[in-house]
């Protein structure tokens, strides 16, 4: 297994990486791997309303109305 050395941490960062340890009953060093298998070993998952906000506009909403039973189809390509 490899190893990994972080250096220049803000100290925010690190004591914001014990007191989520702690709170998880892990030491820093297991802490800090979790973190990097919880964000880069899976991949990420968008929620619906993002998936949803990425599409571009394809059109007008009037263009996606649906028709009543008794109506034709417009003839949108001629």
């Amino acid at each position: 297994m490899k190893s990994l050395v972080v250096r220049n941490l803000d100290d925010s960062l690190v004591d914001a990486l014990r007191v989520r340890a702690i709170a998880n009953g892990r030491s820093a060093e297991a802490e800090h791997r979790e973190i990097l298998a919880e964000v880069l070993g899976h991949p990420q998952r968008r929620s619906f309303a993002d998936v949803l906000a990425s599409m571009p506009n394809v059109g007008r909403d009037e263009d996606f109305e649906r028709l009543s039973t008794d109506q034709a189809a417009p003839n949108v390509f001629s």
